[in-house]
């Protein structure tokens, strides 16, 4: 061989070898997003992360002992563990409950990024005087910031809202009680846009992150259903801070804001998501505040979509990972609580997995 010839393949061979050093992370721990058309999606084994292969079936028993109904986790978007319980499979929708409750939270942001609403004015510029039972001076009071946070100031023992059930207890920003009042935002965002809110949600989240699902609407409950796939699509956007691939669906500060502490009176509750790792917190029903975190032995950076019946869509990210769990209520004598012991339990079993 030539001289010259061997030392060009020389500089090509080291050339080769910077450009491997100086990656700084492998594709397979990029951040991975699925295709919006069809419903392939890229996996990561237990083996690659140096899970504990011994804890999957303790999971899998607790979980079918729990009356899950799906279970997935992925890290940077790739499924990790997909598991179906009870006849439901990958094509079967389920109730999200109150986790739907940040479905609505986002698009309002986004209707607000539009400049179609703001959340700071208030409710009655966009449902009008008299949406209340209130006297008008206290019903003035009331942002769509204060329905977000949970602190309208309503009398939360009255779930179904109509008009007479919404009355004072307080004022608007000095009380938080959980309640079903978020769903005057879903007649503000319809008002605001003009648009029938489903097919402005479709439009705006839905389509755009490759979902399935509808919505069902009642004056108690408005309640999302969809597959485990998609409540998990929602949970990578969510992950990414309102981020899927290189289109930035809701804007970043807004999301932000969404996952932080919303309000003085409740730490661990943000724009209707669930936080981890706040000083005290407080639970639907209830005006006790408990000490210590909401999930103590879950990832302080943990926030969380949760629903009746314990629906949830975890968010962690520092270990970039989201965690989705369907079902009947784990405790049928509780069903409700959108917290409940279910989470602590549940924690125990992912952390013999995953430390």
């Amino acid at each position: 061989m030539p001289r010259y010839i061997y030392l060009f393949l020389i500089i090509i061979l080291n050339t080769s070898c910077v450009k491997n050093t100086t990656s700084t992370q492998p594709i397979s721990d990029s951040m991975y997003f699925p295709p919006t058309t069809s419903n392939a999606w890229e996996g990561k084994s237990l083996a690659s992360l140096g899970w504990n292969q011994n804890a999957v079936q303790p999971l899998k028993d607790f979980l079918a002992l729990k009356n899950t109904k799906a279970f997935m986790i992925l890290v940077n978007g790739r499924i990790v563990i997909e598991e179906y319980f009870n006849g439901q499979t990958i094509s079967s929708d389920w109730e999200w409950n109150s986790a739907g409750k940040t479905l609505v939270a986002t698009t309002t942001g986004i209707a607000q990024q539009e400049g179609l609403l703001n959340i700071n004015n208030k409710v009655s510029d966009y449902l009008g005087v008299g949406w209340t039972s209130m006297p008008l001076a206290k019903e003035n009071l009331i942002t769509l910031r204060n329905l977000l946070t949970m602190t309208s100031g309503n009398d939360d023992t009255k779930q179904l809202m109509i008009k007479a059930n919404i009355t004072y207890v307080a004022d608007a920003g000095t009380r938080w009680a959980y309640s079903n009042i978020f769903q005057k935002l879903i007649d503000v965002v319809s008002n605001a846009t003009t648009i029938n809110f489903e097919t402005y949600f479709n439009d705006k989240i839905k389509n755009k992150i490759g979902m399935d699902g509808y919505w069902n609407f009642g004056t108690i409950f408005s309640i999302y259903h969809s597959t485990a796939r998609s409540m998990a699509r929602f949970g990578i956007l969510a992950l990414n801070k309102g981020k899927w691939e290189n289109t930035q669906i809701i804007n970043e500060n807004y999301f932000n804001e969404s996952t932080s502490t919303s309000q003085n009176i409740n730490p661990s509750y943000g724009f209707l998501w669930w936080l981890n790792g706040k000083s005290n917190y407080m639970l639907p029903n209830e005006q006790t505040v408990y000490s210590g975190a909401l999930i103590p032995n879950a990832p302080p950076d943990l926030f969380a979509a949760m629903g009746a019946k314990d629906q949830r869509i975890y968010i962690i990210p520092s270990k970039k990972m989201v965690v989705i769990r369907m079902g009947d209520a784990s405790d049928p004598l509780n069903p409700t609580f959108a917290a409940s012991g279910f989470d602590t339990a549940l924690w125990d079993k992912i952390n013999a997995l995953i430390n």
